[in-house]
């Protein structure tokens, strides 16, 4: 798994033609190759806390980005949140929701767990490409976070 090392950007989706669209997007701003994409909150977890098949992987080298979808399987986004936000190894991750809910109750209980950010998916496609690669620009190459 040497290509893990280069993991700056966690993308966390079930949804494969939005997985693809968030790929494409970063590639356009040369982002992509900065990007490990896992499709469910559970494998989520592993990355992040470096266990079941990411066991191997050095925690050290925590992304600097994780782009996180709710509705997902095994484990929802909001409990990967919850958990992201409880470590004080990952509490500091930026961590912004994409996803196609808009229910005030997802917004709300992200924001109480510590989320720095809350998008709603746009539908059309070329809005979601631009929405993504502005995501991708800030949080990876212009916001600061503590070493």
């Amino acid at each position: 798994m040497a290509g893990l090392e280069q993991v700056e950007i966690l993308l966390v989706e079930d949804n494969a033609n939005d997985g693809e669209i968030t790929l494409r997007a970063l590639r356009k701003n040369n982002l992509a190759n900065r990007v490990h994409w896992v499709r469910d909150g559970e494998e989520a977890l592993e990355f992040m806390f470096c266990s079941g098949q990411y066991a191997g992987r050095d925690r050290a080298r925590t992304p600097k980005l994780v782009m996180l979808d709710i509705k997902m399987p095994k484990v929802d986004g909001i409990e990967v949140l919850r958990r992201l936000k409880q470590d004080a190894a990952t509490r500091t991750v930026p961590v912004v929701v994409m996803t196609s809910s808009n229910e005030e109750r997802d917004v709300v209980e992200s924001y109480r767990l510590g989320v720095n950010s809350y998008i709603v998916k746009p539908v059309a496609f070329d809005a979601f490409l631009e929405t993504v690669a502005k995501i991708g620009l800030y949080w990876v190459l212009t916001n600061r976070v503590p070493a």
